[in-house]
C-alpha cells in the first residue's frame, strides 16, 4: 500500500478502532507510522524499524514497547527510543492528543535528553577489547546512558564495526555494497567521544592493577573493562591447500578476499554446511557460480534444527543448483582439483572452509579469568575479576529461561550482551535476561530461531515444512526450550516473549 493510500493519523481516529494492545498501521503526513493503543494511552511512533526496515504493525506489543518481528529489535512507545538490538536507532515519536472519543497525531517528540552522569559516580575510565557488534552496542550504550568519561575502543580488525552477518549473506551475493556495511558513519566515533584503535591488538591483561598493554607496547590504564574479543575461524590442514586455493569466511577482510577471486572464477567448493557454507552457497550461487557443497553430515544443519529442517534446506539449495557431496571431506587439494576423502574428485577453482569458529579466549584466559568453555560470566555478565566484564561470543553465562550456563554465537545476542554490560559497567546491576534469538536467509527463505537446544527428546512441527511455512518446536522434559520458525514471525516474538518470562511451553 502506497503512503499516500494510507490514513493520515493527524485527521484523527475513533478509538474504537484501537482495542488494548492493538496495532494500526498509517502516515502521519508524508510519513509512515503506526498507532498503538496500552490501556488509556494511545502512542505514535514511525512505522519501520531502523535495522532492516521491518514493517512494526507486523510486530507484538509488550508493555510500553514494540518488537520488531523481523528480528526482534525493541522500540520504547514513549520516546522512540531503540532499546533492543539488533537496532541501534530511534524511529520517530509524535504526541497524540485525544478528544472526546478521538485521538489526533500532533507534532514530533524530540529525543528524550540524555542525563550526563556525575563524573565522580562513574568509571573514570572504560576500555572495551573487540571491534564487533558486543563492543559497539556496549560503546553506544555507555554514551547514551550519559556517561562522559575516557572510552576507548581498541579492535584488531582495519574497519570500524561494521554488520557481520552481511558478510556471508548480501555483501558476498554482490547485493549490498560495502558502504552498507559500517554499523555507524565515520564521524560517529568522533563526534562520541569514544577513541577507536584500528589494527590494535591487546597483548596482556593485568586485573589486579587495571591496565592492558598492547602488542605495540603502549598500556591503557582502566577503571572497567569490557571483553568483547569474538571469535575466529577455525582453520584445518588440508594436503596442498594454500592461501590462493583455500579461503575462510569470517571478517569483512575475508569476504573482500572471496569477492576478488571471484573474478574470472566459475566453479566453488565449500566445505561445511553449516550457517557459513549454506549462507556463502547461496549467495556463490547468487553470484553466478556452479557451487559443490562438502560436508561430513549426512543432513545439512542437522544438529542445529534437526532432520526435517535440514532436510528442506537440502532440497532448496538443490533445487538452486547446488551439488552437495555429504558423508565426507576434503583429502587434498592440487591446482583445481578437490579429492574427497570416498576416492571421488571435484573440479573448482577454489575451496571454501566453513568448519565453525572459535572464542577468542586467550586474553582471559592468562589473565587468570575463570574459563568454562568459554569466559565464564554471573548474570549481570561480571567475570570472575571484579570490574571486569564480558559479552559476544566469549561469554558463557546463566540462562535464566533454561536454568543452564549457555555460550552462543549470535549477533543479536552479542549485541543485547555489550548493552547489558555497559550499563552494568555504570553501576545498574542488571540481569541479563535476552533470549537468545538468530536468523539465517538463504535464497528467498529465511529461518529464524528463538530460545537454545543443544539437544532435544523430540520436535513438535506445527504447519508444513515442505511449504516453508511452520513453527517446529524443540521440547526436552516435556517443555519448549527453543522453537525455529519460517513465514512465521509474529508467532516467533510470542515464543520469545514466553521464554523470557518464564511462561511455560508444553509441546
Amino acid at each position: 500500500m502506497s503512503t499516500e493510500a494510507k490514513r493520515d493519523f493527524k485527521l484523527g481516529v475513533a478509538l474504537k478502532e484501537l482495542p488494548d494492545n492493538s496495532i494500526l498501521a498509517g502516515r502521519v503526513g508524508e510519513e509512515e507510522a503506526i498507532l498503538v493503543r496500552r490501556g488509556g494511552q494511545v502512542y505514535a511512533v514511525g512505522a519501520l524499524c531502523t535495522h532492516y526496515h521491518g514493517q512494526l504493525a507486523d510486530g507484538l506489543v509488550v508493555g510500553e514497547t514494540v518488537r520488531c518481528p523481523l528480528h526482534h529489535a525493541c522500540f520504547n512507545l514513549k520516546t522512540g527510543a531503540a532499546i533492543g538490538a539488533p537496532a541501534l536507532d530511534p524511529i520517530a515519536c509524535w504526541r497524540v492528543e485525544q478528544s472526546a472519543d478521538r485521538v489526533f497525531v500532533r507534532e514530533p517528540l524530540g529525543q528524550a535528553t540524555t542525563v550526563r552522569l556525575p563524573r565522580n559516580a562513574s568509571p573514570y575510565s572504560v576500555v572495551i577489547v573487540g571491534g564487533g557488534a558486543a563492543a559497539l552496542a556496549a560503546a553506544a550504550t555507555l554514551r547514551g546512558n550519559g556517561y562522559d568519561n575516557a572510552l576507548t575502543l581498541v579492535s584488531a580488525d582495519d574497519t570500524p564495526p561494521y554488520d557481520r552477518p552481511n558478510v556471508s549473506k548480501d555483501f558476498l551475493a554482490g547485493t549490498a555494497p560495502e558502504e552498507w556495511m559500517p554499523l555507524r558513519a565515520s564521524n560517529f566515533y568522533a563526534d562520541t567521544d569514544i577513541d577507536l584503535m584500528l589494527n590494535t591488538t591487546v597483548g596482556k591483561l593485568d586485573p589486579s592493577s587495571k591496565r592492558v598493554t598492547l602488542t605495540n607496547g603502549k598500556e591503557l590504564a582502566f577503571d572497567a573493562l569490557l571483553l568483547a574479543t569474538g571469535s575466529e575461524a577455525t582453520t584445518i590442514s588440508i594436503p596442498g591447500a594454500t592461501s590462493e586455493n583455500l579461503f575462510y569466511l569470517r571478517t569483512l577482510d575475508d569476504s573482500r578476499r572471496l569477492l576478488k577471486r571471484l573474478a574470472g572464477a566459475k566453479s566453488a567448493v565449500i566445505l561445511g554446511a553449516g550457517f557459513i557454507g549454506l549462507e556463502a552457497a547461496a549467495s556463490l550461487r547468487t553470484q553466478g557460480l556452479q557451487v559443490h557443497v562438502v560436508s561430513p553430515q549426512r543432513i545439512p544443519m542437522e544438529r542445529v534444527f534437526g532432520t526435517q529442517i535440514g532436510s528442506m534446506l537440502l532440497e532448496l539449495h538443490s533445487s538452486h543448483g547446488v551439488k552437495f557431496h555429504l558423508g565426507v571431506s576434503i583429502s587434498g587439494i592440487a591446482g583445481r582439483t578437490i579429492s574427497l576423502s570416498d576416492g571421488s574428485r571435484i573440479e573448482a577453482d577454489f575451496t571454501l572452509a566453513g568448519v565453525g569458529a572459535r572464542p577468542c579466549i586467550d586474553l582471559a584466559r592468562d589473565a587468570g579469568l575463570s574459563i568454562d568453555r568459554g569466559v565464564a560470566v554471573d548474570e549481570y555478565l561480571q567475570t570472575s575479576a571484579p570490574g571486569i566484564f564480558a559479552a559476544g561470543d566469549i561469554a558463557r553465562y546463566p540462562a535464566h529461561f533454561s536454568g543452564e550456563r549457555i555460550r552462543v554465537e549470535h549477533w543479536v545476542a552479542a549485541e543485547r550482551q555489550g548493552q547489558t554490560a555497559a550499563r552494568n559497567l555504570l553501576g545498574q546491576r542488571e540481569i541479563f535476561r535476552t533470549v537468545p534469538f538468530f536468523w539465517t536467509q538463504q535464497y528467498d527463505v529465511a529461518v529464524n530461531y528463538t530460545g537454545h537446544a543443544d539437544s532435544w527428546d523430540s520436535i513438535a512441527v506445527e504447519g508444513e515444512i515442505a511449504q516453508r511455512n511452520c513453527a517446529v518446536s524443540y521440547v526436552r522434559g516435556g517443555r519448549t526450550i527453543a522453537m525455529a520458525t519460517i513465514s512465521r514471525d509474529l508467532q516467533s516474538l510470542k515464543t520469545e516473549l514466553m521464554l523470557e518470562t518464564g511462561e511455560q511451553l508444553f509441546a
